[in-house]
């Protein structure tokens, strides 16, 4: 049975089950229904997984990369500004330094920090900035089904950037995605 991608993720049009011809994936043959893209969709981000050496199924991809995790006093994960937008609003988060590459002339912009969140560490994390948590899944699926477990070269705006991911455990299963810094 195919799993729709639950109401907290924000929808994504192109990925639409109602308008299967607007779904790349499934008029490109690589899917044969827009259900069968929503179900692989759902799986690969919400699939569960343990990060706590097989303790717990304690984690997935789109917590990880969209809501970010604290494990062992670190922070793993968190490559979104719109949860760094509202941790910063609720005086959770401590900004400790940035770099970026812009500006760019069209957002979003590639941003390289470090924080704290809660007093746990992030050392190093990169995201995009300005663009919409819709933005960010669609690129991060189109490269985590391209080219899995390495760098997807893509333009942004005329600018070339480059997106990381990772499955986890060599399963279809998103471990994680984010921009690298030049």
């Amino acid at each position: 049975m195919a799993h729709p991608v639950p109401r907290a993720v924000p929808h994504v049009p192109t990925m639409s089950p109602r308008c299967p011809h607007d779904v790349p994936a499934v008029s490109s043959g690589l899917y044969p229904s827009a259900e069968a893209f929503q179900a692989d969709l759902h799986s690969m981000w919400f699939g569960l997984y343990s990060r706590s050496s097989g303790k717990a199924l304690d984690s997935s991809g789109f917590e990880h990369v969209f809501h970010g995790e604290v494990k062992k006093g670190s922070v793993s994960g968190c490559h979104n500004w719109v949860q760094l937008q509202a941790l910063e609003r609720a005086g959770r988060l401590e900004y400790l330094g940035y770099t970026w590459d812009g500006p760019w002339t069209a957002f979003p912009d590639v941003l390289s920090l470090q924080f704290r969140w809660d007093g746990h560490s992030k050392p190093r994390g990169s995201l995009l900035v300005g663009s919409s948590p819709e933005f960010d899944l669609a690129l991060f699926t189109l490269c985590f089904l391209a080219r899995p477990d390495r760098q997807c070269h893509i333009s942004l705006g005329g600018e070339a950037a480059t997106i990381q991911t990772y499955t986890w455990d060599k399963q279809r299963l998103v471990a994680s995605a984010y921009p690298l810094t030049p």
